[in-house]
């Protein structure tokens, strides 16, 4: 393995340990941790440290060094976490990214960036006791290794001997996990350790010994002196699982059966995990044209080959699943970069914000989480400059002197929401619309609803600040931000209450590579209509499909108006139905319009397709979200429902007269 790969690893490794430290960081803020935080962020410190030292880092070294002696402070119980030693974590977690950030790049920070922070931290530091506790003569340590730690090329007697470098241990052997002779595993480990090291030393350097077998083992320690027999033992501070209350270390399950222990992980380059998403979708392609073949040919001459093929179909959506959520990751990732850049924009323009973060667990194509950063870091600007009010304004208004963002992710049917939700002023509409009246955007006679107001916000070089600052105020950011969603498959959308605050909704798709998709035929053409925007479809009667003056077609539908989009008029395919009554109303579901009624020939029928970018090959069209191979071959164009929004009418419609005769469904 090179240098250079190595070296890749240490700073990918580094970036999902900053990520854990940050997470750590906010549970004791939020008042959401348990001891188990500080020693899980004191490790993230030191792995941090461990590798940079390997890599000749020395001012990160010095650094992590520095909070390590503070997290240890805390974790012993010498300090007390306080909003002031909080934020000098932060504060260090903060120097960390931009140091790693700059060995990465090979550029080096600035000379002497940290050094006030290195002074505050030893200050806070030296504010302990420094005499040790009573007299502690050493420590006694339960270690109790998982099943697989050979296997994992670790070896006890290593550890022993990096004890004994530390002072004398007397090591006795717990054989309570030894089966019988007919059960045992060779490979795997079943005794465990007591060690009693008489020496004084501190409990971080005994800790280090055991740093690389943390996943492999369980491990219990505690002091010599001082101890009352029959108390119960100190929590584990390696491994994940939870201890046991009593010394004895739990019994070995049957060596027959499962082993259980830490989740393994192994890194692959996500060049091959794209190559191989690559391959299941041309497999998916040929499995259609398969399926298609053995459609036309009759069931008894070959019954074999259909069952086969429709096995096939099963084991081929189990791989594809499979294959993509290998290519899934938290949004985590993103969301734990938008404190920093909170905290930092708020001490710049003198506000006080609270940022909620929620579901940054919900996990989502790497790609599409790679892209988002740029835009949440547009979105969270526009909300500190724009939405949150200063201060006293806030409470002139009668709201909390402290402004609160909300950031949020759910998975909802096919899709993942996001949500950045601020309670600041709301957009101003009269403000909006005399601005954009200005610039031309919109004509002087023009009546605009609240929703197409802020619309507006997303025009290229639109833009209501009065000066032009670094923050925002350049005319560039909001478009962007819609560009940067659109490009990923997905829309945004805005919600706003003047006074009351703003709510920006981020659609997005959970995989760019495969969906499932409804075949569409509209005259001699194909579309596909993704199955997680279909609410119904259904054979229109003529009586319910009625015409609006300047506003098409709109058919009433149990006491509601929808209104309809013929594709074939959209797209101007030739040779199609244009009567509603006679074809096919496949109704849809949007996020800013509502239900809208796309008319079709006829339905094909349901089928995986893999999407092929049209940006990249041949450029954007609206209301086509990319494109597909069917079965027989042709090339079929995917609808981007939210896209074709625009073409139907989004104002409100009124009340349909409720008819008790029931539809006539084609599809459900």
């Amino acid at each position: 393995m090179s240098f250079d790969h190595l070296r890749a690893t240490y700073f990918e490794e580094s970036a999902e340990l900053l990520d854990s430290a940050y997470a750590a960081l906010a549970e004791l803020a939020e008042g959401r941790a348990d001891a188990e935080t500080v020693h899980a962020l004191f490790r993230a410190i030191h792995s941090i440290k461990g590798g940079g030292g390997a890599f000749g880092f020395e001012r990160l070294v010095r650094l992590a060094h520095a909070m390590e002696t503070l997290l240890d402070l805390l974790r012993d119980g010498a300090l007390a976490m306080d909003a002031g030693r909080h934020a000098l974590l932060l504060r260090g977690a903060d120097a960390l990214a931009d140091l790693l950030a700059a060995e990465k790049a090979g550029t080096g920070a600035p000379p002497g960036g940290e050094d006030a922070l290195m002074q505050a931290l030893h200050a806070a530091a030296e504010t302990a006791a420094t005499a040790p506790p009573a007299a502690a003569a050493g420590w006694r340590l339960r270690f109790t290794p998982r099943p697989a730690l050979f296997r994992n090329a670790n070896e006890p007697l290593l550890l022993v001997r990096a004890l004994r470098r530390l002072g004398p241990v007397q090591v006795t052997a717990d054989l309570s996990r030894l089966p019988p002779l007919e059960r045992l595993e060779p490979e795997d480990a079943h005794l465990g350790w007591v060690f009693e090291l008489q020496a004084d030393v501190p409990r971080a350097q005994v800790e280090e010994v055991f740093e690389f077998v943390a996943d492999d083992c369980m491990l219990a320690i505690e002091p010599l002196a001082g101890e009352t027999p029959g108390a119960p033992a100190a929590e584990p501070v390696l491994g994940s699982e939870a201890a046991s209350a009593t010394i004895a270390p739990p019994a070995i399950a049957d060596a027959a059966g499962p082993t259980t222990g830490a989740p393994q992980s192994v890194r692959v380059d996500v060049a091959k995990i794209d190559r191989l998403v690559n391959l299941v979708g041309e497999l998916v392609i040929n499995q259609a044209m398969l399926l298609q073949l053995g459609g036309t040919l009759p069931p008894a001459l070959c019954p074999g080959l259909i069952a086969g093929l429709e096995t096939l179909s099963q084991h081929l959506r189990e791989l594809q699943e499979g294959v993509m959520a290998i290519r899934t990751q938290p949004v985590k990732s993103v969301f734990a970069r938008m404190p920093r850049l909170v905290r930092d924009l708020s001490a710049q323009l003198g506000k006080e914000v609270r940022l909620v973060v929620t579901g940054e667990a919900t996990e989502i194509d790497k790609t599409v989480v790679e892209q988002l950063a740029d835009p949440l870091t547009h979105l969270l600007r526009n909300a500190l400059d724009h939405g949150i009010e200063a201060p006293e304004q806030r409470v002139a208004a009668g709201k909390p002197r402290q402004g609160t963002v909300h950031l949020s992710a759910e998975q909802r049917g096919g899709r993942i929401l996001i949500e950045l939700t601020d309670d600041g002023r709301g957009i101003d509409r009269a403000r909006v619309l005399a601005r954009a009246r200005e610039r031309g955007l919109v004509a002087a006679e023009a009546e605009l609803t609240d929703s197409e107001v802020d619309e507006l916000i997303f025009q290229p070089g639109f833009s209501t600040a009065a000066a032009i600052s670094d923050i925002s105020g350049r005319g560039v950011g909001m478009d962007v931000v819609r560009r940067s969603i659109q490009a990923l498959g997905g829309r945004i959308t805005v919600d706003s209450r003047l006074g009351s605050g703003s709510r920006f909704v981020l659609s997005l798709p959970l995989t760019l590579a495969v969906l499932d998709g409804l075949v569409v035929a509209v005259g001699r053409e194909a579309y596909i209509v993704p199955i997680a925007a279909i609410a119904e479809s259904l054979r229109p009667r003529r009586e319910d499909i009625h015409a609006v003056v300047g506003r098409g077609e709109v058919l009433a539908i149990r006491g509601a108006y929808v209104p309809l989009l013929p594709l074939h008029r959209h797209f101007a395919v030739p040779d199609a139905q244009p009567d509603p009554a006679r074809g096919i109303v496949v109704i849809v579901e949007t996020d800013h319009a509502g239900r809208m009624g796309l008319l079709v020939d006829d339905l094909v029928g349901q089928q995986q397709v893999v999407v092929k970018s049209l940006e990249a090959n041949y450029g954007p069209i609206d209301g086509i979200g990319g494109a597909t191979i069917l079965g027989d071959g042709r090339v079929a164009l995917i609808l981007d429902i939210a896209g074709l929004g625009p073409a139907a009418t989004t104002r409100p419609m009124p009340t349909a007269p409720h008819r008790a005769a029931p539809l006539q469904p084609a599809l459900q």
